[in-house]
């Protein structure tokens, strides 16, 4: 629709990284005048103060550009990672014997016939991994296989190279045989939550989620720092309702790219707030012809639990070099929108790509033209099923919501939402029109800012609905959202910016107040 396009009223969102490319704010502001509407600031690579950085600039470009932007920190997991390399590398080939140790050694300074011995950050590794298990390096271009324990070698793993190539400093490292025990949150990452919650992030993502207790226990150290509410009685009935009640709320976003993970994953889904379909990792710890169908299981648990979800990793990963994205990787972007995604994610294109930009409006024109498919072919979603079972009435009325503005053809649905739960629910039925989400809470409405179709506007608390209605018919004609004569779906409350009331459907046509 003409209004979308015009005022920025995106259906889709767009979750850019930020990095070289992209840390200053006049790029940040052109970035968010594309379409981007949360930054995820990756905690693996800088250091408080950096982060601190960028989150300010962040909340500067918000402020100069009027719009809420989200800001994301992703903090780094028990990433595994092979130790110090002798510069240039050292090269292996196939049928090679090499050795895997928690020491401290540099690789390839052995002496000469000796087979070389890579030192590993995580003892786990040396401990837990067996025989005949697999051990890739650098995202799997090097392909490994344990053929002695670490028991049976005096402490180190000796493996034989299955697929070779070269191998440098810090190259990450995948198990994808092996479930080690390994502690969800690492002393980095506890650092870098009690700093998040200090500085005002708006989200969280934890990498490496394996079952839901990793999400529980990101969830107990936020309560403790005060940025997640109590839980309530009858709990097990909203699980993480997305903030309902309380503005001190951090979300949780679950990255799923473990195998392990998928095992547990209705679990997961339930009991966290937003999920990403992190394909990086997950493309490397199983097989490549898997990770399509993975992503259509999680999409499709995410929509059964009514939980946002994000697709990420290299979607227009050829516009790191180039100003035009390959035809797949178009189609790659519109399918997992017709799947259901909520955001899609730029990693590497708006981190150190050298099109920043036309990365992100290309992802918004490709995301326009899929949406604008949908509506025309009335391609539309069933409602969730998970909350339908809880007592939060918001999710009840939703589908009334998308039953009217298909009926009437209405031009927007407009609420009050005052912690971001209801807009969270009514999002989650995927109308072909913008939700536009008032509420008082600057904090509230941040974190509106990764749900499908909501576009969050500040407003202080009106007196009545009389009141609420005669502001929004003025906000909506003077920025030229609606016309005279619309017809507009209100939800809302009684008395309006209570949390948990919401209970009302009310058509309104524009201008007739």
């Amino acid at each position: 629709m003409e209004e979308q396009q015009k005022h920025n009223l995106v259906l889709t969102k767009i979750v850019a990284t930020l990095g070289p490319a992209s840390s200053d704010v006049e790029t940040m502001l052109r970035l968010i005048e594309e379409g981007v509407r949360v930054f995820r600031v990756n905690f693996s690579h800088g250091t408080l103060d950096e982060f601190s950085g960028l989150l300010a600039n962040i909340r500067k470009a918000s402020k100069i550009s009027g719009r809420y932007i989200g800001a994301l920190g992703d903090l780094s997991g028990p990433k595994l990672r092979v130790g110090k390399v002798v510069e240039g590398g050292v090269e292996l080939r196939p049928g090679n014997l090499i050795q895997l140790t928690s020491e401290s050694v540099v690789a390839g300074e052995e002496a000469p016939g000796e087979a070389p011995v890579f030192a590993v950050n995580q003892p786990a590794l040396i401990a837990e991994v067996s025989p005949g298990e697999r051990v890739l390096i650098n995202d799997g271009a090097v392909a490994l296989k344990c053929v002695a324990s670490a028991e049976e070698n005096n402490g180190r793993l000796s493996c034989e190279v299955l697929r070779g190539g070269l191998v440098t400093s810090a190259k990450g490292v995948n198990l994808p045989d092996t479930a080690l025990s390994l502690p969800s949150l690492t002393e980095w990452d506890l650092r870098c939550v009690d700093f998040a919650v200090e500085a005002g992030f708006d989200f969280l993502a934890l990498s490496f989620v394996r079952s839901a207790a990793d999400v529980i226990e990101l969830k107990e150290r936020l309560r403790e720092l005060g940025a997640r509410p109590a839980p309530k009685p009858q709990a097990a009935l909203q699980a993480a309702s997305y903030g309902r009640g309380s503005e001190a709320f951090i979300p949780i976003v679950s990255k799923i790219e473990k195998p392990q993970a998928l095992d547990d994953l209705d679990a997961i889904v339930e009991e966290t707030d937003v999920v990403m379909v992190a394909r990086g990792d997950l493309g490397v710890e199983m097989e490549l012809e898997q990770v399509p169908v993975c992503q259509k299981q999680i999409i499709r648990a995410c929509h059964h639990h009514g939980k946002p979800v994000i697709v990420a990793t290299q979607m227009l990963q050829t516009m790191i070099e180039s100003p035009i994205p390959t035809r797949a990787e178009a189609s790659d972007v519109a399918n997992a929108i017709f799947e259901g995604a909520d955001a899609v994610m730029l990693s590497g294109e708006t981190a150190v790509g050298d099109y920043p930009v036309e990365a992100v409006r290309t992802m918004r024109r490709i995301a326009r033209r899929t949406n604008d498919f949908r509506k025309t072919e009335g391609l539309n979603f069933d409602p969730p099923q998970s909350p339908r079972h809880s007592r939060y009435r918001t999710a009840a009325l939703a589908a009334g919501v998308k039953a009217i503005v298909q009926e009437l053809d209405a031009s927007l649905v407009v609420m009050w939402s005052q912690t971001g739960g209801g807009a969270s629910y009514l999002s989650q039925n995927k109308l072909a029109v913008p939700i536009i989400a008032y509420s008082s809470s600057d904090e509230a409405l941040r974190r509106l800012s990764v749900l499908y179709g909501v576009a969050p506007r500040f407003m202080e608390r009106p007196e009545n609905t009389d009141d609420f209605i005669s502001e929004i018919d003025a906000m909506l004609i003077e920025n030229q959202w609606a016309s005279d004569g619309d017809a507009v779906v209100l939800v809302l409350g009684e008395p309006i910016g209570h949390p948990g009331l919401t209970n009302k459907i009310r058509v309104h046509y524009v201008g007739d107040i």
